[in-house]
């Protein structure tokens, strides 16, 4: 028999897999852990990089951008696609002032475009087409952002969604909070629309990725 293991121990396992960060981006880490601030951390990070430069993305629409961690990763990508533009949204000003200097201690003042509000609103605004939204809004609010974005992510684009294990609460069938319903509600939705190939990877509290047919 295997050995039984958990986990908080394939998470560890993972994130020593993933290459050295620039020393901007493991100072954004150790401060979202003093903090207490949420950030997808490098494992899923390091995965939606990938997945960006797998699709050869070039515009990419954050909602929900916190301080700038993930947007480094997606900027990364696109850098490396040939140059593009990355979307960052947050309510917060502060937020976004943090965001903008760590993204141009990166280098990357070139590729982003700062956006302060909300973010199913900034999405239905913008103009054209996206290769790749990344959706980590309110949880309450994940199923009426599904419409918005399936009219602005292009066909054969990657639609990548945090938080779809939701602190294992999902688990809980008398977790009847808002925020947990609607991780529920999104997650049906998009796993059973056949315009969308949709899997749930384990990573960290779990990304949703999916392509739209």
């Amino acid at each position: 028999m295997p050995n039984e293991f958990d986990f908080d121990q394939v998470q560890a396992y993972l994130e020593g897999l993933v290459p050295p960060r620039p020393a901007e981006m493991v100072q954004m880490e150790a401060y979202a852990e003093e903090h207490r601030f949420p950030i997808i951390g490098p494992v899923a990070g390091y995965f939606c990089y990938q997945v960006a430069r797998l699709i050869g993305a070039r515009r990419v629409f954050e909602m929900g951008s916190g301080y700038g961690y993930s947007t480094a990763w997606f900027c990364r990508a696109v850098r490396e696609n040939g140059g593009g533009v990355v979307h960052h949204v947050v309510w917060d000003e502060r937020l976004s002032a943090l965001a903008t200097r760590h993204l141009g201690a990166l280098g990357y003042d070139d590729l982003v475009r700062y956006h302060v509000g909300e973010a199913v609103a900034a999405l239905k605004a913008s103009e054209g087409s996206f290769d790749l939204i990344f959706n980590d809004v309110d949880k309450q609010a994940y199923p009426a952002s599904l419409d918005v974005i399936n009219r602005k992510l292009r066909p054969g684009g990657v639609l990548i969604i945090d938080n779809m294990l939701w602190h294992g609460r999902i688990f809980d069938a008398d977790d009847r909070d808002a925020s947990t319903e609607g991780v529920r509600t999104f997650t049906q939705r998009i796993t059973t629309d056949p315009g969308w190939i949709a899997t749930l990877a384990p990573l960290r509290d779990g990304l949703i990725v999916a392509y739209k047919r």
